[in-house]
């Protein structure tokens, strides 16, 4: 396919200004990307239908779970630009979609009548089958709308419970809401109504994947502490990590301790600075850079190597001169990077990187100071009889929750201008990457409470939920809409998506989200969303200051 050739996507925030990138990805992804991209997630919910019918009869194959999550987790924005990768996942996807078949002949489970179930294809098919496998397949604009909202919701999910899995847990529940999802969306019988259901159904299921992942991260590296991270730079050569899973960063801080290499963390990989277990590495040194469509400008000031352990990489500039100094992990791909493949029992070796740092010059100072965070549920309920206090006394006026993730477009400014123009009695709660936008600001405190409120990464935002149900039973209240918490949420890609669908299906109502609205949004989408949960649209700072503060 000629990279002129046409595509469709509009999964993520920059999509064309909000109508639908149809040359070329703002992401970079080119159409023949996106074409693989769109027949992996077909053949994908073929494996989803059959291990769904599986599961009814008390079989679900594990090796199609995450087959499953594996694609979604590749397909995400900023995750997966690499080609050829992306034919194995699509010829694994086939092969896994062939043994469900035989163990349901097997087993005597009827074979459901789907056509992604009967499809059998090739990577290079891509092209002739896009009138099946793309997203416009649904000629029907309000449920492609809603199907897209609620895969999009799988993606998000899906990359959260692989990064529990990789620290051994794992919840059939999980990959239950997942496979359900992709099966009923599936359905050309299905109706706007059902899809409406549907998308709640996925806020249910993510919300029990982010608790899965929080029960992961904590049990294994113990509850985020409240910390102060050096932002400045060592005299050492470093390696930057980037993305979200925690199981990576402790390889690496393992496998580099006592070689003379620094570890700095990047963008929604800062969290890992608040958790106890890390610590005790003295050479982990702090946070380089902001949010992560930055590093164009940030790696090469850095010097060194960098590992992506997960979505958030974006294509370098072609003059840029840190390609080769990038390695990927997992579902993550680039072309001209290196990729490290796990073992069998998932480990992974970076002494090629290792090596390769030890010969890099230290990093460039960029900025200078500490960032203050660690704020997640259990750090913030140690706290609750003081912010109890502090609500009562009239000290703390309004909680406003600003999670969700960060952008390119100038736009994304609003978020910064938000955050300084609230009145001084208000406490900002954050999680993902859209902190970046004010968490470097002189915000100060009240009595000693931050006015921003770090709890980690997107996945996170369940701590903002426990603090939520918590500050309920403490004010002993009916809904958490009755407490001083708002929310002003920036979305980019689907990890914010299914944070928005899990506030949905917990009920959180009057939610305000932007800087756009994404464009899978019709109309009536839209009056759908906005008559059940009043969700409304950023306007001008002031106006929001008003209607959300008061």
């Amino acid at each position: 396919m000629d990279s002129q050739a046409k595509m469709f996507c509009y999964q993520c925030q920059e999509t064309a200004k909000g109508t639908g990138c149809t040359l070329r990805g703002v992401c970079g992804k080119l159409p023949e990307t996106s074409g693989r991209m769109d027949l992996l997630l077909y053949a994908t919910r073929g494996v989803a239908i059959l291990n769904d019918a599986l599961r009814g009869a008390g079989h679900p194959q594990r090796n199609a779970d995450h087959q499953v999550i594996d694609a979604l987790f590749t397909t995400i924005t900023n995750a997966n630009f690499d080609n050829d990768r992306l034919d194995g996942f699509i010829r694994r996807a086939f092969q896994v979609k062939r043994e469900l078949k035989a163990i349901c002949k097997d087993l005597g489970v009827k074979i459901p009548n789907y056509p992604e179930v009967e499809l059998e294809a090739e990577p290079e098919d891509y092209e002739k089958l896009e009138s099946v496998t793309g997203v416009l397949a649904e000629t029907d604009a309000d449920k492609r709308g809603l199907k897209q909202l609620a895969i999009y919701g799988t993606k998000g999910a899906a990359a959260y419970a692989r990064h529990a899995a990789n620290l051994k847990y794992e919840d059939d529940d999980v990959y239950a809401y997942i496979e359900k999802v992709l099966k009923e969306v599936s359905r050309e019988d299905i109706s706007v109504d059902e899809l409406v259901k549907l998308v709640l159904y996925m806020g249910e299921g993510g919300v029990k994947a982010m608790a899965l992942l929080d029960k992961a991260n904590t049990e294994t590296y113990g509850n985020p502490e409240i910390t102060k991270v050096n932002i400045g730079v060592r005299k050492n050569p470093g390696i930057l990590i980037s993305g979200h899973d925690l199981h990576d960063l402790e390889e690496l801080l393992e496998q580099t301790a006592g070689t003379g290499v620094d570890v700095y963390t990047h963008s929604e990989m800062l969290p890992g600075q608040y958790y106890p277990f890390f610590k005790k590495y003295p050479h982990f040194a702090g946070n380089y850079g902001n949010a992560w469509w930055k590093q164009v400008d940030e790696f090469e000031t850095f010097n060194g190597c960098f590992v992506f352990t997960s979505n958030c990489i974006v294509p370098p500039r072609k003059t840029a001169t840190y390609t080769d100094r990038i390695y990927t992990l997992g579902v993550v791909d680039m072309p001209g990077t290196t990729h490290i493949d796990a073992d069998e029992s998932g480990h992974h070796d970076f002494s090629d990187v290792i090596e390769r740092a030890k010969k890099c010059p230290a990093p460039t100072e960029i900025e200078h100071g500490e960032i203050v965070g660690g704020f997640a549920h259990h750090q913030v309920l140690e706290l609750a009889p003081k912010i109890i206090e502090l609500i009562k006394s009239g000290k703390i006026r309004k909680f406003v929750v600003m999670a969700g993730c960060d952008g390119r477009f100038p736009s994304r400014s609003y978020y910064t201008e938000f955050a300084e123009a609230l009145p001084k009695d208000c406490v900002i709660l954050t999680a993902g990457c859209a902190k970046y936008r004010y968490n470097k600001l002189p915000l100060g405190d009240i009595e000693g409470v931050p006015r921003v409120l770090d709890a980690g990464q997107c996945n996170d935002s369940y701590s903002l939920v426990r603090i939520a149900l918590a500050l309920k039973d403490a004010f002993n209240v009916e809904s958490v809409n009755d407490l001083p918490i708002v929310y002003n949420i920036a979305w980019y890609e689907q990890k914010a998506v299914i944070v928005l669908l899990a506030l949905l299906y917990l009920g959180v109502q009057n939610i305000h989200t932007g800087p756009t609205l994404p464009a899978f949004f019709t109309p009536d989408i839209l009056k759908v969303l906005q008559d059940n949960f009043h969700i409304g649209t950023i306007s001008t700072v002031e106006n929001d200051i008003k209607t959300l503060i008061g």
